[in-house]
């Protein structure tokens, strides 16, 4: 499975979520992608905000490696799910994706979760709570649902 992880600038929320998300399914036994995005390209390159990466660290969890991106229309069809982390994300999703766009495959990670960015720490540890409590539920939902490989039967 292939998993993005998209909001706004790609340094706070979704970088977050795509390092959550990756340990979540490797702990699973899941051989899940999971990347992340931006709509806008303020940050394209930038390592994760300081904030993001000293909360995922408290929570072991080492994201300093990830850079900023932006979605491209690309990604509809290189992704089996794409999250967004707010509405107005979802927009420019819409919006970057054209017309006509196949957007089955786009939903909201859940309620918006809030851009830390301008705030202070305590918001970052509450965006980390909620995107963990949302990880759970798509490691639960779809961990499930992938099968497991067999090996392949000798031919006689």
């Amino acid at each position: 499975m292939k998993i993005l992880m998209v909001c706004l600038g790609n340094i706070c929320r979704s970088p977050l979520a795509e390092g959550i998300l990756q340990q979540k399914a490797a702990a699973a036994g899941l051989d899940w992608q999971v990347d992340s995005a931006g709509t806008n390209g303020y940050h394209i390159g930038e390592a994760p905000h300081q904030l993001s990466q000293k909360v995922a660290r408290l929570n072991d969890l080492d994201i300093s490696q990830q850079r900023a991106r932006r979605f491209t229309a690309a990604d509809l069809t290189k992704y089996d799910r794409i999250y967004a982390l707010a509405g107005d994300v979802v927009d420019e999703i819409r919006r970057i994706s054209g017309r006509g766009a196949d957007l089955s495959n786009v939903q909201l990670l859940m309620n918006d979760v809030p851009d830390p960015y301008y705030g202070a720490e305590p918001g970052y540890h509450e965006v980390y709570e909620m995107i963990d409590t949302a990880a759970d539920a798509i490691v639960e939902k779809y961990g499930a649902a992938q099968p497991v490989s067999a090996p392949n039967p000798k031919k006689i």
